[in-house]
C-alpha cells in the first residue's frame, strides 16, 4: 500500500507573531481527545500552526478556567458555556468562534445559545464561503473565511481494474450515510464501481444497517473507523469520493480530496458549494439516490465528464494550501493580539 504523509511546509516567519504574548491561547473543542471528529482535527491543526507562529497553545474540551490570552472555540452551541464563562472572567480578552455546519444549518434556528455565542465572539470563522449567507446580517462584519488545509504527497495513478469509490465520515443522520448504498442497485450491472465506506457507526441502528448493506450488496463494503493516515491512503487510491451530507460547515474530507486531486460527487448543499464552487459539475440533490447513481455511472463511463470534474478539483488546490491557512491564522492573531 502506498505511503501517504501529511506535512506542513515550514518557512521563515518574518513577523514577530507571538513574541509579546505571555499567556497561552486556549482552543476549546467538544470533540474528545483521541477522536477523529472534524472539530478535533481542526483544533489540532490550528494548535500546530499557532505553535509554529510562536504561541503557547492548549487544547481542551471546555475552558480550563486558567489564564489565556485568547479563547478559540469550535462549535457555538456545544462550547456556549465555555464562551460565556471566559467572557465573564476575562471580558477584555478576545474570543474567536469557529462555526460548524450544525451551528449554521440546524442549531441556530432552535437554540438561542448559538446566536448568543456569535454575539459574544470578537471574530467569527467560517470554513467555506457560502456560510456567510447564513450569518445574521448584523454579525457578518465579524466573519472571515479560513479554508481548512491539508498537504499530502502526490499519489500514484490508480491502476485498479475496478472503479473504486470512497465515502469517509461517521455514520449519523445528518450525513445521510447510506445514500451511496441505496444508489448501487440502480447502477447498470456491467459497472465496475466498488464502494469502500469508512467511518464509525454512531448508534446501533447505523451499525446494523451498514452491516446489512455490506452483506447484501456486492459492490459495497463498510469497514468502520480507521486512522486518519489509513483513510488518506484509501482516498488516494480511489477514483471518486462521495459526500452525501444533508448539512456541512465545510467538510475537511473535501479539502483532502481536493489536495489529492480526487474528484468528488457531492450533495448540493451550501457547505459543499462553498468548497467546490457553484459551477462544479458533480452535485446531486440531497437524498436523491437516483441522481447519485447517474452521476457515478457517468463518471465511470464518460471520460470527458470525469476529466471535467478532475480539472475543477485541481484548480481549487490553492484554497487548501497549508501556507494559505497559516497566513490567514497569522493575520487573525496580529489583528486581535498584536495591534
Amino acid at each position: 500500500m502506498q505511503k501517504i504523509s501529511i506535512t506542513i511546509k515550514t518557512e521563515k516567519i518574518t513577523l514577530s507573531t507571538g513574541s509579546n504574548i505571555t499567556s497561552p491561547i486556549e482552543i476549546v473543542t467538544p470533540a474528545p481527545q483521541g477522536s477523529l471528529h472534524g472539530n478535533r482535527i481542526t483544533a489540532l491543526r490550528w494548535q500546530d500552526f499557532l505553535e509554529k507562529l510562536g504561541y503557547a497553545v492548549a487544547v481542551t474540551e471546555s475552558w480550563s478556567g486558567e489564564d489565556a490570552a485568547m479563547l478559540i472555540a469550535l462549535h457555538a452551541y456545544r462550547s456556549y458555556s465555555s464562551i460565556m464563562a471566559f467572557h465573564e472572567q476575562c471580558p477584555d480578552r478576545p474570543i474567536v468562534l469557529v462555526l460548524t455546519g450544525t451551528d449554521l444549518y440546524r442549531d441556530m434556528a432552535v437554540h438561542g445559545e448559538v446566536l448568543h455565542s456569535m454575539e459574544m465572539a470578537d471574530q467569527l470563522i467560517i470554513l467555506q464561503s457560502s456560510a456567510l449567507d447564513s450569518i445574521p446580517a448584523h454579525l457578518r462584519h465579524k466573519a472571515r473565511v479560513i479554508y481548512q488545509s491539508v498537504r499530502v504527497d502526490t499519489p500514484d495513478t490508480v491502476t485498479s481494474t475496478d472503479f473504486p469509490v470512497i465515502v469517509i465520515g461517521h455514520l449519523r443522520e445528518e450525513k445521510d450515510p447510506f445514500c451511496i448504498a441505496r444508489s448501487l442497485p440502480l447502477i447498470p450491472f456491467n459497472s465496475k464501481i466498488k464502494v469502500l465506506h469508512l467511518g464509525m457507526a454512531m448508534n446501533e441502528q447505523m451499525e446494523r444497517t451498514a452491516k446489512v448493506y455490506s452483506e447484501t450488496l456486492a459492490r459495497y463494503q463498510w469497514i468502520g473507523e480507521v486512522s486518519h493516515v489509513e483513510a488518506l491512503k484509501a482516498l488516494s487510491q480511489s477514483r471518486l469520493m462521495v459526500i452525501s451530507s444533508r448539512m456541512e460547515g465545510g467538510a475537511h474530507v473535501v479539502s483532502e480530496a481536493i489536495a489529492l486531486g480526487v474528484p468528488v460527487i457531492a450533495s448540493d448543499i451550501p457547505g459543499n458549494r462553498g468548497l467546490l464552487g457553484d459551477d462544479y459539475l458533480g452535485y446531486y440533490p440531497v437524498g436523491d439516490e437516483v441522481e447519485l447513481a447517474s452521476l457515478l455511472y457517468r463518471a465511470e463511463t464518460m471520460p470527458d465528464f470525469y476529466s471535467a470534474l478532475k480539472k475543477q478539483i485541481d484548480i481549487r488546490r490553492d484554497l487548501v494550501s497549508p501556507d494559505r491557512e497559516m497566513q490567514s491564522i497569522q493575520e487573525l492573531m496580529i489583528q486581535l493580539l498584536e495591534d
